[in-house]
């Protein structure tokens, strides 16, 4: 349970937080909220001092039924936000969330410590190739179809049964590809509906035995307040429960917007299990 981000081990038996920084005019959450250079450089301070272990730089908008933008686009926005957060805290242990081989290997070649990958190498094959020359730790995620049409293929004949085979082929090409750090993302709220997202959470626990880190991104998502009737600006409470719950069934890092309140749920989780 430990990966190895930049020469540094990460033991992940202890839970961790990932803050989420999106880079995207139209996120679901925080969309054009991180604009210029004050603002997002003071947020990566908050999130580090905090307690964030990672931050997950995001330049594609995934959220369900998101424009598709160029990979140049993507680099334009991602590369200079990368490279002044290693400038401003050059210990950062920084991820990519990206689908795309060519700003995977770019932003590598920056200083990123590890790349959080929505398609599990599906979308760009190319993408596990970048991986193994970089010797970087992999979040595989699970998906179908691209973020334009995932909520289009939300129908399975077993859930848990469907997404378990999807990790096992999908370790399966890592490992032959000479890939050793594996981080898994059951995908809450990605060709899933509210009903399947609980019916995944609530099983969260059987994604243990593909013996890899399971990393939970609930924070926020539309699982949470359109239940709740709400929206996503009011969705913290309810994400501090679902954090909670993803924890006792194993999940090894919170991805999140709000890194201060999942670190005190760590805590009590923590308290709780000592």
């Amino acid at each position: 349970m430990t990966i190895n981000c930049k020469g540094k081990l990460i033991d992940l038996t202890n839970p961790k937080v990932m803050g989420i920084l999106n880079l995207t005019p139209d996120s679901f959450y925080d969309g054009g909220k991180y604009n210029n250079e004050r603002d997002i450089l003071e947020q990566v301070e908050k999130m580090l001092s905090w307690g964030a272990t990672f931050i997950d730089l995001g330049a594609y908008s995934t959220r369900p039924g998101a424009d598709e933008i160029s990979t140049d686009e993507e680099l334009k926005r991602l590369l200079p936000v990368l490279e002044l957060v290693l400038n401003k805290f050059p210990d950062a242990l920084v991820s990519i969330d990206t689908f795309k081989s060519k700003v995977a290997k770019e932003a590598l070649e920056r200083g990123a410590a590890l790349i959080n990958d929505i398609s599990a190498g599906l979308l760009d094959e190319a993408m596990m190739e970048v991986i193994a020359e970089y010797h970087v730790p992999y979040i595989m995620m699970h998906m179908r179809g691209n973020p334009k049409t995932m909520q289009e293929q939300i129908f399975y004949e077993d859930l848990l049964q469907e997404i378990m085979f999807y990790f096992s082929e999908r370790l399966s090409v890592a490992r032959s590809k000479g890939i050793i750090d594996v981080l898994i993302d059951p995908g809450f709220g990605f060709s899933k509906t509210l009903e399947q997202n609980y019916e995944l959470l609530r099983n969260l626990d059987l994604l243990t035995m593909t013996d890899r880190p399971i990393l939970a991104g609930l924070s926020r998502k539309s699982m949470i307040y359109k239940l709740l009737g709400t929206d996503a600006q009011h969705a913290l409470n309810g994400t501090t429960a679902l954090n909670m719950l993803a924890l006792e069934k194993g999940a090894s890092i919170l991805r999140v917007h709000d890194v201060a309140e999942a670190m005190e749920c760590i805590k009590i989780y923590k308290q709780l299990t000592a």
